[in-house]
Parts: C-alpha cells; sequence; structure tokens
C-alpha cells in the first residue's frame, strides 16, 4: 500500500485543484481520497510537498508499432524486431506521463499481454488490431507498380478488405484477435501513396456493415477523416469516433454532436511531418499533401469547439516524431482553454475508451495511474508539454515507475 500525502490534487471532473489532498492505494487501485489525513499501519507515506497529483495521461490516438515514418518499410520489418521497438516506444510514452494510450492501428492482444506480464514497462493499451482499408486506401501502403498481395505481420498497420462480406469478417476476425474497437480508414491520408486527401473510401455500405458488426460487438467504430463530406457521411453511418477532423465545417460539427461523437483533434503530427517528415524518409508524394490538413488544424478546433462537439486528445505521431507527443497541450492552448485539454486528455479520453471510472480520475476504485506535476496545468497547461521534465513522480497500476521527489 502506497499513501500518497500533501498533494494538491487537480481534478479534472470538477475542474478545481485541491491542496491537503491525501490518497490511499492498494494493489494496483485507489482505495480513499480525502482532504484529511488518512491513517495506514501498512502503508508507505510519501510527502508530495503540495506538488500538483493528476490522473495519468490518455493518448487516444497513436502508432506504438510505426518505428519508422515510411509505413511501407514498416509493414515488412520482422516481427521480433517491430516488438521490440514497439516496447520503447511505449516506455517513453509513459516517462511522458500518458499511462494509457490507444492504438489506432497495429498494436495486438499479444504486446498487452506482454505488458500484463511485465515484460516491459510502458502505456496501457487499448487496441483496434488492424485498421481496415479498401484497395487503393488510406491503409493500402503499396505504389502505383507494386501487385503483391498486403504484408500482414506486426508492423503492418492496417489490412485491406473490399466489399460488405469481406468488411464483416474481417471485422469479426479482428475481435477475435482482442480488438477493443474497429478502426476504419474512411478518407484519402498523408502517409499512403496513391490515395488524395479529398479521396471517399468505403462505400456507405461497407461503413455501416462495420458499424453493425461493431456495435452486435458491443463496441464502436473509430474513422480516419479529413474532409467535410467524409466526416458527414461517417456521421451519418454511425461512426462514433472521428480522427483527425482538420476540414470539417460548423454544420457537420453539429452534427457529430448531436449525434454523440468524439472527434480526436491530432494537430502536432502535421507539424512534425513538415519540419521533419521528408527528412525522416516520408515519401515525396507523402510530404506534398501535408499543408492540405496542417494549415487548417487550429480552424478545427475553434469549429468543433463552438459546435459543442467533445474532443479527446491524441496525436498520430510515427518513427522518431514520437518523442514530440507532449508539443500537442502546447498546440491546442492556442485556441482551447487548459481545463478542456486536461479533460481532453484523462475523463473524455476515459469516455472514449469506454473506461470511464477506471482511468482519467483520481477516485475510488479506479486504477491508480497518476502523474506528480512540478507547477500548476490548471494555470498554463503548456507545462505539461514540457513532458517528464515537469514529472518528478509517475505511478502506474499502484507502481512507481519513476519517484525522483527530493
Amino acid at each position: 500500500m502506497i499513501l500518497l500525502e500533501n498533494a494538491t490534487f487537480l481534478d479534472p471532473v470538477s475542474g478545481e485543484a485541491r491542496p491537503g489532498t491525501h490518497v490511499l492505494i492498494e494493489g494496483d487501485t485507489v482505495r480513499e481520497v480525502s482532504d484529511r489525513p488518512l491513517s495506514s499501519a501498512s502503508a508507505e507515506r510519501v510527502d508530495l510537498g503540495g506538488r500538483t497529483l493528476m490522473p495519468g495521461l490518455i493518448d487516444c490516438h497513436v502508432h506504438v508499432v510505426a518505428a519508422i515514418v515510411n509505413l511501407s518499410q514498416q509493414a515488412v520489418l520482422p516481427d521480433a524486431l517491430v516488438a521490440f521497438r514497439a516496447a520503447g516506444i511505449m516506455r517513453d510514452m509513459l516517462m511522458r506521463g500518458f499511462t494509457t494510450v490507444r492504438d489506432l492501428a497495429g498494436a495486438t492482444h499479444a504486446l498487452r499481454v506482454a505488458w500484463e506480464e511485465g515484460l516491459y514497462t510502458g502505456s496501457r493499451l487499448n487496441i483496434c488490431g488492424k485498421a481496415l482499408s479498401q484497395t487503393n486506401g488510406h491503409g493500402d501502403g503499396r505504389g502505383r507498380y507494386d501487385t503483391r498481395h498486403q504484408p500482414r505481420g506486426l508492423g503492418a498497420l492496417c489490412r485491406v478488405a473490399d466489399g460488405v462480406d469481406a468488411v464483416r469478417r474481417a471485422c469479426r476476425e479482428e475481435l477475435r484477435h482482442g480488438a477493443d474497437y474497429i478502426k476504419v480508414m474512411a478518407n484519402g491520408g498523408v502517409a499512403s501513396p496513391t490515395d488524395p486527401i479529398a479521396y471517399l473510401q468505403y462505400s456507405e455500405a461497407e461503413l455501416r456493415a462495420i458499424v453493425e458488426e461493431a456495435e452486435m460487438a458491443k463496441t464502436y467504430v473509430a474513422a480516419h477523416l479529413y474532409t467535410d463530406e467524409a466526416i458527414a457521411r461517417a456521421v451519418r453511418c454511425g461512426v462514433l469516433s472521428l480522427e483527425h477532423c482538420n476540414l470539417i465545417q460548423p454544420e457537420t460539427a453539429k452534427a457529430a454532436a448531436k449525434a454523440g461523437c468524439i472527434a480526436v483533434p491530432t494537430l502536432v503530427t502535421y507539424q512534425a511531418l513538415k519540419e521533419e517528415g521528408a527528412s525522416l524518409g516520408l515519401p515525396p508524394e507523402s510530404v506534398a499533401k501535408i499543408d492540405d490538413v496542417r494549415l487548417a488544424g487550429l480552424r478545427s478546433l475553434e469549429t468543433m469547439r463552438d459546435a459543442g462537439l467533445t474532443m479527446a486528445f491524441g496525436t498520430d505521431l510515427l518513427g522518431a516524431m514520437h518523442r514530440r507527443q507532449s508539443e500537442e497541450f502546447s498546440i491546442r492552448a492556442e485556441v482551447l482553454s487548459p481545463l478542456e485539454i486536461i479533460r481532453s486528455a484523462t475523463t473524455v479520453a476515459a469516455r472514449l475508451l469506454r473506461m470511464e471510472g477506471k482511468i482519467g480520475v483520481i477516485a475510488p476504485g479506479a486504477w491508480a495511474d497518476m502523474i506528480v506535476v512540478d507547477g500548476d496545468p490548471l494555470k498554463d497547461v503548456r507545462i505539461l508539454a514540457r513532458g517528464g521534465e515537469v514529472l518528478p513522480a509517475l505511478i502506474q497500476a499502484g507502481r512507481f515507475v519513476k519517484r525522483e521527489l527530493h
């Protein structure tokens, strides 16, 4: 047992920072949170000296198996190499305060089991397995002259399936393999070689079939989307999680909010791709598409906020650019309030992952995932953009994974 004393508790539920808070951890869960001293004969007492204590952060759009930027090359790497690299990526994410991440294509149930068995230290995983893509879609990494079948190893983020029957089977297979939800590529993208941003992908019949399969399994669909047209049809078809949304317009944002959707903007990746993509191996045809979505990013935040569309925190980085994960806090701070951003990475993220009450909060019965911050993110959320530099302590599943309190 661990007893955290003298903490300033940043509670994203109430939106308040409460000094003089005490938290008792038993095993991997929170047992008690109190504004009065707690007693325990067996607990280790840890004085936080008034530092900010808040729930562990949640990144709702990552690619933990994407250790290099060129995804076509990534797809054919040996599984063992991909797995070891993924473990390193997740360790670094955890050290930046992200105790849970939702992988949007590629991570497997086996990686999660390895974490549960303590074979590596890293972020807790929520997965979709392989994302679904049509032929010549955002998940089809083959170039103009490549006639090979799509790779299916651990390094491949997606699987190609065409037609209603094929997408139903693909959904069922990913769920059988341990997927928590289904991911579909429903629009053109940057990292894929042959599909312009404006391309609509999958027919509405296919999208509705995918949504039906997810709903029968009591889960939901996340879709890669940029253009307003693509977002609107995804909402019509029942997609819940709207990824990116850079080109969304007000009426579509209002319709998405009315339908109960959650958007996951990922603005840092476009800045990183613009500055580093070419030097890290992003193909020229992909580099040429970056500004189509990058320049609209901040405006999309305003559009979604004004429409009342709930937003979760995401980053979508690849390869060496993963190190820039925490910069998303600073980018969003140009438009959104600190509390809105903090909730996007805690309570809203937990709702999207359907793990409310277990992550994103510090409350009795929740998993003991929490971070200690030097500074007050409610006053300046940009503090969190500094990552591990301002986090002297990290607790995941009731265990200190970093402890540098002085």
